[in-house]
């Protein structure tokens, strides 16, 4: 497979989970991979790993909360690969509490990781877009949080559905650049963010983790599975190849059913 034929793409939060899947599977489409991510040595694995496999990858140490960090960090991709024409905004954390419960330190944090994140390294990637004008893509990592609310969540669900609002901005002003902003927004999948929840509501609802798991996660899927890593990716790496304004400030729903639009 060739799809990216070479696109530099910079996904973050790509040392596990969603994004080093993500990353895997641009650089066997093609892609030169920055793998960005707060932890260095993990990054560096990954990047290895992709070496390893035939592929492009760069590790890149970056806190996305950082600004001065993002700006390095996208300026040392640009050193090495030219420019940057796919960015995966993906970097993100869960913390579970009721509102009344919830630190006004934690409802920042999560939302700096998830919005700020996002306009940091949107902003970054953006201006070496226009500069070239040659097109690109900025794919955030929205959920179906991104349209519903859950209980516990209330800064999660607030920063998922602020990414609507930003990706139909930038598709608003990149289009003339030939820049797309779309919004993928996966179900529950088992990485370690969401093995972290099950224990954490099993607790604050008072049942076992495997009703956690049938009644609250997959209850409303159609096929009570859970999303993949690969079924994210997959839809990543179609926005990420498609080439024109026609597919751009939309939400792509990934979730087995759970939500319909």
């Amino acid at each position: 497979m060739n799809e990216l034929d070479g696109k530099v793409c910079v996904v973050t939060g790509a040392a596990s989970g969603i994004g080093r899947r993500i990353a895997e599977v641009y650089a066997r489409a093609g892609g030169r991979v920055a793998i960005a991510d707060l932890q260095r040595e993990a990054a560096e694995a990954v990047a290895q790993q992709i070496r390893d496999d035939g592929g492009d990858a760069l590790a890149v140490a970056m806190d996305v909360t950082d600004e001065a960090q993002v700006a390095a960090g996208i300026a040392a991709v640009i050193a090495h690969y030219g420019r940057v024409d796919v960015l995966v905004s993906n970097a993100g954390i869960q913390i579970v509490n009721r509102i009344v419960d919830f630190s006004l330190a934690d409802w920042r944090r999560m939302l700096a990781i998830h919005l700020d994140g996002a306009f940091l390294t949107t902003r970054e990637c953006l201006r070496d877009m226009e500069r070239r004008g040659q097109g690109g893509a900025i794919v955030y990592m929205g959920s179906v949080h991104s349209h519903l609310a859950s209980p516990l969540k209330a800064p999660y669900v607030t920063a998922k559905h602020g990414l609507l609002g930003l990706a139909r901005t930038v598709a608003k002003e990149g289009a003339r650049y030939g820049v797309r902003a779309n919004v993928i927004c996966p179900g529950f999948v088992r990485t370690p963010l969401v093995d972290k929840q099950i224990p954490e509501q099993a607790k604050e609802f008072g049942i076992s983790e495997e009703e956690v798991v049938r009644d609250i996660m997959l209850k409303d899927t159609v096929d009570g599975e859970f999303t993949t890593v690969d079924d994210v990716a997959n839809v990543a790496l179609t926005l990420a190849a498609f080439e024109t304004n026609a597919l751009t400030g939309q939400s792509l729903v990934v979730s087995h059913g759970w939500f319909m639009q």
